[in-house]
Parts: C-alpha cells; structure tokens; sequence
C-alpha cells in the first residue's frame, strides 16, 4: 500500500516539478555560500560562510522574502521527493536496500532542516548556524558518552565528505543526470569541480567534529562556516578556501542544471 503511493506520488508530474525547483534553490544557497567563501579567502569578510548566511543574504536583498518563501517550497519538496525515493529503493538483498534507504531518507532530512532554517528567515527571524553547532556539541559533551557521540558524529561528516569527492572525481553523479550532447561536457566538468569541493567541505567540517570531540571543547564544533573560515589559517589558507568557494560556485551551477537534466 505504501509502495503503491509513493510510486505514484513519484510520478506525479507538479511533486516532479517542485523537486526541480529544490535542485535550482539548492543551487542557489550553493552559490551564495561559495561567494561568501571567496569574500572571506580575499580578506573581504562577510557573513556565515554556510546556509544561513547565504539566507541572511537573500532576506537583506529586494524581494528576498519572496524568494525565500521559493527556497522553502523547493528544499520542502525535494526533502519530502527523497523520502519517497527511499521508500522505493531496492537492492540485491534487504541490507542494501536498507542502505539505500537510510542515504535517501539523510538526504531528505537534510533538505527538510534547511527548509525550516529558510522557513525562520522568511518570516522574519534568523539564526546563526554556528551558534546553534556550537549549542549542540556542548549538550553533547555534558552528557554521559557524547563525546563519543560528538567524534563519530565528525567521522560520519568526513566520510559523507569522502563519498561526494569519490562521486565527483569518477563522474558517478552521471548516474543522476540525463547527460546532453550539446552542453553535456560543461555539465560534466562542472559536476567534478562541485562534488569534489563540497566533498572537501563536508570533510573539514567533520575534522572540527572531531577535534572538538578529542580535545573535549565543543566550540571548535563550528560548522561548516567555522571550518572553511579556519582554511584561512593554514599555509597558501586563502588560496586553498578560494577555491574551495569557488567549486562551491561550481556544484551550485551544476545544481541548476541538474533541476533541468534531473532522472526523477
């Protein structure tokens, strides 16, 4: 019964066409992010170098409230479209379709977060990423085995950060796409740039996890603003976070044309 709606849910033409529109949302956040992270490597400062940041920016510019409510619609359904897609996975046997199921329902969950996150702009409030981490990891370590928790939280990060650097660097994103005759190199390459530097992302965010877990000091739990603002510090930092924002600039466009070119 539910294997039977969520198919046909699936194939409902508007749920097909909102999920695109959470592709292109995404992709814009994504770009965002990536000027904040160039803004910042060319000692420019700027805001949070993470989603809320690039929220703040849209709900400070003209006509940001609406676009905000178009972000909420978008990452929404996109968040509720990989819930159905797990329902439906399948594998070879009930471990992998467990796995498969566990990845898409992360990804929906991740989705529906920064929804709610853009939901809190749009009508009129705000947050800060990095305060509410910060928050997190230290009610984390005030409890019995959190960090434990707070340190395998940090690995599961890197590794997702490892999976989106794989995917990128063999073209698995493909797999996702209908690629073009046309446009489809540019796509391609834009695919490998994205992946590969959110995957960096994603990992010297789990690095801070880690190492505020080890050194037992949740402030280093800064989020993704934190670890790419602490790029900053390392020998060649700026170069390094600028491109960095600038393979974010990438996945954001490559997000774009996946809201287009998307195997839904």
């Amino acid at each position: 019964m539910a294997t039977s709606a969520a198919q046909e849910a699936k194939n409902n033409r508007l749920f097909q066409a909102l999920a695109r529109l959470g592709y292109a949302v995404n992709g814009l956040l994504h770009l965002l992010i990536g000027a904040i992270a160039i803004s910042v490597a060319t000692g420019a400062g700027g805001a949070e170098a993470d989603q809320s940041g690039a929220l703040g920016q849209l709900a400070a510019t003209p006509g940001g409230r609406i676009l905000l409510w178009v972000v909420v619609v978008g990452l929404a359904a996109l968040g509720v479209w990989q819930f159905v897609v797990g329902l439906l996975a399948r594998g070879s046997d009930t471990k992998s379709k467990w796995a498969h199921r566990a990845a898409e329902w992360g990804k929906a969950v991740a989705y529906l977060a920064i929804a709610a996150t853009a939901f809190s702009f749009a009508i009129g409030g705000s947050t800060n990423a990095a305060q509410s981490t910060g928050g997190f990891a230290s009610g984390l370590v005030a409890t019995t085995g959190g960090v434990i928790v707070l340190v395998v939280l940090g690995l599961g990060i890197a590794g997702i950060g490892l999976y989106f650097v794989i995917k990128g660097a063999r073209r698995k994103f493909t797999d996702d796409i209908t690629v073009p005759p046309t446009v489809g190199g540019a796509v391609v390459v834009l695919g490998v740039v994205g992946y590969i530097a959110k995957g960096i992302a994603l990992a010297v965010t789990g690095a801070v996890f880690v190492i505020a877990g080890l050194t037992i000091d949740p402030s280093k739990a800064t989020g993704l603003d934190g670890a790419l603002k602490a790029l900053v510090s390392l020998p060649y930092g700026p170069a390094i976070l600028w491109l960095v924002g600038a393979g974010l600039i990438a996945y954001g466009l490559y997000c774009f044309a996946r809201a287009r070119l998307a195997r839904l």
